[in-house]
């Protein structure tokens, strides 16, 4: 183990570990957590919308709403490059102050780690951690990692291996890739004692997308998460760290997916072209097409004299229940201009699927595969193996072509998005299904129920940094 460096201020440590997915009605089945938030307090969060990774937690580090710090979702259409880009990775892709600004000018020593938050990149946090593979020319996609320090990720790699990419996302998602997390977010402390620490463990999360929140469908996953968050809580304690535990969003079942751009499509709103027999959105040129994430959908508009005529459609869609205007946007916090002309929000119990052409023989190839870049909308299926294909042989033919230099194509994602049984992204109603704070220093919270600027605040109040409170 590292020798630590030890703080120069008194300024209090910090680590704020983010549990994916956690809620106060599944903290019975999590007997550390349960016992660490026994010690304190747990308080919900109202849900924010949309209720996703990206926007949640730029929210968290801003204390400002997706109107001001510009992360309308986890992907939006970039209008300058007429592309929709999904889990981009630059940290100036947030248009706000972080809150280690603001902890920097009430101390300048103080020092920030940032292990696998997302836009991760380029950000003036002092040591960072975030996947990033490597994709030579040939065709493969490298596991591995980008940090900051640059030899902070041959540190990290030649200690605890190669960040494990496969296990972090896809039909192979597994405890494998939190724990690593953990292990790098051990590391970083030992060696330079930051002040504060920001930690993601996303496994549950990939538990309850497959089976919903069914604790009994989950046994396993919530061991799992429950060890290697006691095992990281216990770490800080030890070395006087003050901990805080925060989650994103509460899953909720599902059991009804909407092809959104299917129904633009048949009303012959959403142009495509065709590429060695495959269909690929071409959004440049579509008069009206969705962006889809989990349960929310940003419907971009380019032909400005059809906008009725789209927003008829979408609140005649089985499945969608609220389509928001530019008054809808401004009361939800989303009136930016990231955000699509609309934002369509899902019943409860359904979701949206990215889904544009009517014929699956002409499905994109990047469909059947892992590939959060390409892929127009966030796909939760590929989560699955495709149970209705030889999905494994095809894995096993692709790697032994990989082995033996040869380009391939790992298809062994399906088509079938009744898979999936969990969704998130909309705002619901009952507070012990939804994110939550956990701290045993429950004095430092606002005296009213939180809302998600609000952890903004709480962390920076656990640092000793005072920020004046929203009128």
């Amino acid at each position: 183990m590292p020798t630590p460096h030890p703080p120069t201020s008194g300024t209090p440590r910090v680590a704020v570990v983010n549990v994916v997915g956690l809620t106060p009605d599944l903290l019975p089945h999590l007997p550390r957590l349960r016992a660490f938030a026994e010690r304190g307090a747990v308080t919900p969060v109202a849900p924010m919308l949309p209720a996703v990774t990206c926007s949640v937690q730029a929210t968290y580090l801003t204390g400002e709403w997706p109107s001001t710090h510009g992360i309308v979702g986890n992907g939006w259409y970039f209008k300058d490059e007429c592309e929709i880009k999904f889990w981009r990775q630059s940290n100036h892709l947030i248009q706000s102050p972080k809150l280690w600004d603001a902890l920097r000018a009430h101390d300048p020593s103080a020092t920030i780690a940032n292990v696998c938050w997302w836009y991760n990149m380029y950000s003036s946090a002092d040591y960072t951690v975030t996947p990033r593979p490597m994709y030579p020319a040939d065709g493969r996609k490298l596991p591995d990692c980008y940090t900051q320090p640059m030899e902070l990720r041959d540190d990290l790699q030649a200690k605890l291996g190669t960040f494990p990419l496969f296990s972090y996302w896809g039909p192979n998602a597994n405890i494998t890739s939190s724990a690593w997390i953990a292990e790098a977010a051990k590391y970083i402390d030992a060696k330079y004692a930051p002040t504060l620490n920001l930690v993601y463990l996303p496994h549950l999360d990939y538990g309850l997308q497959q089976h919903g929140p069914d604790p009994a469908a989950l046994t396993t996953q919530l061991a799992e998460i429950d060890g290697v968050a006691g095992d990281l809580i216990e770490y800080y304690e030890r070395r006087g760290v003050q901990v805080m535990v925060v989650s994103e969003y509460g899953i909720e079942r599902a059991w009804r997916p909407v092809h959104i751009n299917r129904a633009l499509r048949e009303a012959g709103l959403i142009s495509v072209r065709r590429e060695v027999g495959h269909e690929l959105l071409d959004a440049g040129t579509s008069a009206a097409f969705a962006v889809a994430d989990h349960q929310v959908a940003h419907v971009y508009v380019n032909d400005p004299t059809r906008a009725a005529e789209v927003r008829a459609l979408l609140e005649a869609l089985p499945g969608v229940a609220e389509v928001l205007d530019e008054g809808g946007k401004r009361r939800h916090h989303l009136d930016h201009d990231r955000a699509g002309d609309f934002v369509v929000i899902a019943e409860s119990g359904a979701w949206f699927t990215y889904y544009y052409w009517l014929d699956d023989a002409v499905a994109p190839d990047y469909a059947r595969t892992v590939d959060i870049h390409r892929k127009p909308g966030y796909d939760p299926v590929e989560l699955f193996m495709d149970p209705h294909s030889p999905a494994k042989l095809n894995a096993g033919v692709a790697l032994l072509k990989k082995k033996l230099g040869f380009r391939y194509l790992l298809n062994v994602i399906g088509l079938d998005a009744s898979l999936v049984q969990g969704a998130h992204g909309r705002v619901g109603g009952d507070p012990a299904e939804g994110p939550l704070l956990i701290t045993d220093r429950p004095e430092l919270l606002p005296r009213r129920p939180l809302v998600a600027t609000d952890v903004y605040t709480a962390i920076l109040a656990h640092l000793g940094v005072q920020v004046p409170q929203p009128v």
